[in-house]
């Protein structure tokens, strides 16, 4: 019968150790403290960004294995997971807020915080979180369109909640999903034809 091989520290390499890993762990866990204007399906409650980052994650994941995607899985699961954490000191920002095109200088800020938190193992964790935020490859591609395909489907599934609360339009939501239309066409039909749909149910201003 084979033996598990364990990790082996020293007790005072444990203790120091530990005693950061925990920190660092506790700064992350922060991010189930942001709320989004997104509700969970079959809840009255808003999902959170760790909830939302986890499902940013099995999303890409799963799409990129159902397509054949010629992508790095690790590269984007790892984007995937670091896509949200700016939200811990910045807060999350709707979509259609007038204050969203500078809510990535608090979120780097953020980042930047979390790099230098002690008991941090991710030495490139600002490096992963820029890659997503302002790069072009096909990874961060993949991860904006299926950003934007995620609060769009839990709209749908509660009955355009989100939507009917702040009052936004149909030209609002299309616009925010234009870009798809060239970086993954059959999820651009797919939204075009559900924001006809939400439209035609009042739960989206015909605007």
């Amino acid at each position: 019968m084979s033996q598990a091989s364990s990790i082996s520290l020293t007790n005072s390499e444990s203790t120091s150790h530990i005693d950061d890993v925990t920190h660092f762990l506790l700064e992350l866990d922060a991010l189930k403290r942001v709320n989004r204007r997104s509700y969970v399906t079959q809840t009255t409650r808003h999902e959170n960004s760790a909830e939302h980052s986890w499902h940013l994650a099995m999303a890409c994941w799963s799409i990129a294995e159902l397509f054949a995607l010629d992508v790095n899985h690790e590269k984007l699961l790892k984007m995937a997971l670091v896509h949200d954490l700016g939200e811990i000191d910045a807060g999350d920002t709707f979509l259609y807020a007038d204050t969203r095109t500078d809510a990535h200088v608090e979120e780097r800020a953020g980042i930047a915080r979390l790099q230098r938190e002690r008991g941090n193992g991710i030495s490139d964790l600002s490096k992963v979180w820029e890659a997503q935020e302002t790069g072009n490859s096909k990874e961060s591609q993949l991860l904006r369109v299926v950003d934007r395909l995620l609060p769009f489907l839990l709209n749908l599934n509660t009955n355009g909640k989100t939507w009917i609360e702040l009052g936004v339009t149909r030209s609002q939501v299309a616009g925010a999903h234009a870009f798809i239309k060239d970086s993954f066409p059959p999820i651009h039909d797919w939204l075009s034809h559900n924001i006809e749909y939400a439209t035609q149910q009042g739960w989206l201003i015909d605007a």
